[in-house]
């Protein structure tokens, strides 16, 4: 029985990462993006507040740049425990958590106020639950502000300019589907893979915000940014359910509450940020164009009737629309 408490209590250490010394805890933390990037500040700055407000029993190290991976090699890691945080677009969950479905639509929401009095709100709160069956506990939901095709090629005005082009999409098939309506083509693939991808005409293009349109220097390869922003996409920090289980009560909370204030940090980060990249790309050489929206949003009918398929999703858009 003894041995069998020692084994346990080695697995457990090995999962929170304790050292050899068992004085502190250290927590492995992923991000793709580079440091400095606000979501990447916005997991340190919980770190500082978790070894902080513990006294220093815990501590966050957060490895950005994909230095443990792609955003679909780190979700793996994490469920499995052998990290222990990660930092993710919603979109790659669509297919293991459903209720991300409903954030990851186009057009679901209004604007960014909107998505913040939703995450922030009921409704995020049901969709953080969904994540627990999968292994994961859904701490905070971060800004990635809205998401427009960018290319290489024109500028995107109405959907008939993108008949036949090919643009990278998040490994999603929401993201998928959203470009086949709109008549382009869809590419999934690693997002370190795109500048290379678009220099030697694999790809036409991509779709992103404008702190990742900066800060991956797609500028330099694809000049046409289109605001069609057909997603308001929250991203999700996550953490694996083994190891929050496995603190104490007054430590879970004092996690949760730590995610929490994060998230303010990390608004004011984007917003910042969001405002200079763009500034950025326009010295750069972007050329930056509206859209004639309406016809986007009206082509999103086949999106939803293949991807909101059944009560519990029905009923969540609903929700969301209502939010006022």
């Amino acid at each position: 029985m003894r041995m069998m408490r020692l084994l346990a209590g080695v697995a457990l250490a090995s999962l929170l990462g304790v050292g050899a010394a068992g004085a502190q805890t250290v927590l492995r933390s992923s991000d793709t993006h580079p440091d400095g990037y606000p979501t990447v500040e916005g997991v340190k700055y919980f770190g500082e507040l978790v070894k902080e407000r513990t006294g220093g029993r815990y501590e966050v190290e957060v490895y950005h740049s994909a230095q443990l991976g792609e955003e679909k090699d780190t979700i793996e890691q994490v469920r499995s425990g052998v990290i222990q945080l990660n930092r993710v677009s919603m979109a790659p969950f669509n297919g293991t958590v459903k209720e991300t479905i409903v954030p990851a639509l186009p057009y679901v929401f209004r604007d960014e106020e909107h998505m913040h009095k939703v995450m922030d709100g009921p409704i995020g709160e049901q969709i953080k639950a969904a994540f627990e069956p999968a292994g994961l506990v859904a701490l905070a939901f971060y800004d990635a502000g809205s998401r427009s095709f960018y290319n290489s090629k024109k500028p995107i005005k109405t959907v008939a300019d993108l008949a036949g082009m090919k643009f990278r999409v998040i490994q999603s098939d929401i993201f998928v589907d959203m470009t086949s309506a709109l008549g382009a083509n869809a590419t999934p693939m690693p997002y370190g893979e795109v500048y290379s991808s678009i220099e030697t005409g694999v790809i036409d293009g991509a779709e992103n915000n404008f702190p990742s349109y900066d800060t991956a220097r797609h500028v330099e390869v694809a000049k046409y940014y289109s605001l069609d922003q057909h997603t308001i996409l929250p991203e999700v920090f996550v953490m694996n359910k083994m190891a929050f289980d496995a603190l104490t009560p007054e430590d879970q909370e004092l996690f949760r509450t730590a995610a929490k204030d994060s998230v303010g940090r990390q608004r004011e980060l984007w917003t910042a940020m969001t405002e200079n990249s763009r500034k950025k790309v326009e010295e750069a050489g972007a050329e930056i164009n509206e859209v004639e929206k309406q016809g986007f949003i009206d082509a999103m009918k086949p999106v939803y009737d293949k991807h909101v398929k059944d009560d519990v999703l029905r009923k969540l858009v609903e929700d969301v629309r209502a939010t006022q």
